[in-house]
C-alpha cells in the first residue's frame, strides 16, 4: 500500500496514476478529520507532495507513530538539500528515505512524462517513480533536491528576463508581439512563447517559483536573486496563485514600487493589514513580532520567556528569509508591558544576539494589542551586499 500525504494541483494526479497502475493508494490533505498517523498505517511506501520544508517535517513527524519500520518515504516536494537532511535525521535509521523533486507542472503530472529528479537508493522504487514519468538517478540523497533546484535557478530568472524585455520594448515604442516574434528565432524562443500569452490556468502557481528561488538563493547567484524579488513583488500584489507566467504582465505595470514586502510562509501569516516586513534596497525594516500561532491565537499568554523564544524564533526565519542573521541587526526595540519581566527576556535574547550588540532601545508600555500579550520586538537589519 502507498501512503500519498498533500494533494493540490500536482499531488492529485499524481495520486490518480498510481491507482491508474493498480496500485493501492490512501490519500491525505489538510483539513481532513484522518490523522496522518493513521492515514500511513500499513503503508510500505510514504509520498510527500507538501508546499515547503517546514510543512513536510511537520506532518512527518505527525506521521511518526503510525510509519512501518520497514516503510521507505519518497519526498517529492521542491524543499532542497539541508530540508532533506532534516528530514533523514527525523525519520527512524530503519526507514528509507528517497528524495525525488519532479520537473513540470499539471499536465504532465496527468500525462505520466514528469520528469523526476530522484536523490538515494532510487533502485527499491524505481518502477513505481516511472509510473510518473522519466527516472533520472543523480547521485547519493539530496542530490535530487540539489538538481531541481539549480535547474529552476536558471529557468525562473530566464522567464523574469524575458519578461522585463516585453516591458523595456513597450517602454520605447516596441510591441510586445515584435519582441516576442524575434525572441522566438533565439534560443530563448520556447521559454518566449510560455509568456506570449498567459495562461488563466494555474500549472505552475507564481507563489511556488517565488519560494523555489529563495531556497536556491546563493551568495553568488545574483540573478536567481534579483529574479526572486520580482516574482515576491508579484505575489505581494496578489498574483502569488496565478500562473507564474503572469510576470510578464506584472514587469513594467506601472513604476516599480521601492519597497518589497516580506512575508515568508515559514511565520505565521499577518491579519493582512501590514507585512512582516519590507525590504528596501540593502535595508530590511522588520515589523514587531508578537507571539501568534498559525490561528492568530496568543502563545503563552503572560509567560514573557516563552514569548520571547516565539518572538526571537520568527525573527530567525525573517532573516534567513533574506539571507541574514542576528550579526546583521542595526537596531532593535523591545516593547515589555512589565519591566520586571526583563530578566527572562534578556536570558532568550542574549542567546540569539551573541556578537556586537546592536542599537537598541527597551520601552515598558501599559499594553499591547491583544490581552496575554506582553512583548513585541522590531528590527532594522543591514542586508549582505
Amino acid at each position: 500500500m502507498i501512503a500519498f500525504l498533500g494533494q493540490g494541483r500536482m499531488g492529485v494526479p499524481m495520486a490518480r496514476r498510481l491507482e491508474a497502475a493498480g496500485r493501492k493508494v490512501t490519500t491525505w490533505r489538510r483539513g481532513t478529520e484522518t490523522p496522518v498517523a493513521q492515514a500511513v498505517e500499513g503503508a510500505s511506501v510514504v509520498i510527500t507532495m507538501l508546499r515547503d520544508g517546514p510543512a513536510v517535517l511537520e506532518v512527518l513527524e505527525a506521521a511518526l507513530p503510525g510509519l512501518r519500520p520497514d516503510a521507505t518515504v519518497i519526498e517529492m516536494s521542491t524543499i532542497g538539500p539541508p530540508a532533506v537532511t532534516r528530514v533523514r535525521e527525523l525519520l527512524p535509521s530503519s526507514v528509507g528515505l528517497v528524495d525525488a523533486p519532479v520537473l513540470g507542472s499539471v499536465g504532465p503530472a496527468t500525462d505520466g512524462t514528469l520528469t523526476v529528479l530522484a536523490g538515494g537508493a532510487v533502485a527499491p522504487v524505481r518502477e513505481l517513480l516511472s509510473v510518473f514519468g522519466t527516472v533520472r538517478e543523480c547521485g547519493p540523497l539530496g542530490s535530487g533536491a540539489a538538481l531541481k533546484l539549480a535547474v529552476m535557478s536558471a529557468f525562473l530568472p530566464a522567464q523574469v528576463l524575458v519578461a522585463e524585455s516585453l516591458a523595456y520594448g513597450e517602454a520605447h515604442g516596441v510591441s510586445r508581439e515584435a519582441v516576442l516574434d524575434v525572441l522566438a528565432g533565439t534560443p530563448l524562443g520556447g521559454l518566449s512563447e510560455r509568456l506570449r500569452d498567459p495562461g488563466t490556468e494555474t500549472r505552475f502557481a507564481l507563489g511556488l517559483a517565488a519560494k523555489d528561488l529563495e531556497l536556491a538563493a546563493w551568495e553568488g547567484g545574483t540573478l536567481a536573486t534579483a529574479a526572486r524579488l520580482r516574482l515576491r513583488a508579484a505575489e505581494a500584489a496578489g498574483l502569488g496563485d496565478r500562473d507564474v507566467t503572469v510576470i510578464a504582465e506584472h514587469v513594467g505595470a506601472g513604476r516599480p514600487s521601492r519597497v518589497t514586502p516580506v512575508n515568508p510562509s515559514t511565520v505565521p501569516a499577518t491579519n493582512g493589514m501590514y507585512s512582516h516586513a519590507v525590504r528596501t534596497g540593502d535595508t530590511l525594516y522588520i515589523s514587531g513580532q508578537a507571539a501568534f500561532d498559525d490561528e492568530g491565537n496568543v502563545v503563552a499568554p503572560g509567560d514573557m520567556g516563552a514569548q520571547a523564544e516565539h518572538v526571537f524564533a520568527c525573527l530567525e526565519r525573517i532573516l534567513a528569509d533574506q539571507g541574514a542573521g542576528f550579526g546583521d541587526i542595526a537596531f532593535i526595540r523591545s516593547y515589555l508591558t512589565d519591566m520586571s519581566q526583563a530578566p527572562a527576556y534578556r536570558e532568550v535574547r542574549k542567546r540569539y544576539i551573541t556578537g556586537t550588540p546592536p542599537a537598541s532601545t527597551s520601552v515598558e508600555v501599559s499594553r499591547l494589542f491583544m490581552p496575554g500579550l506582553v512583548l513585541e520586538v522590531d528590527a532594522i537589519v543591514a542586508l549582505p551586499g
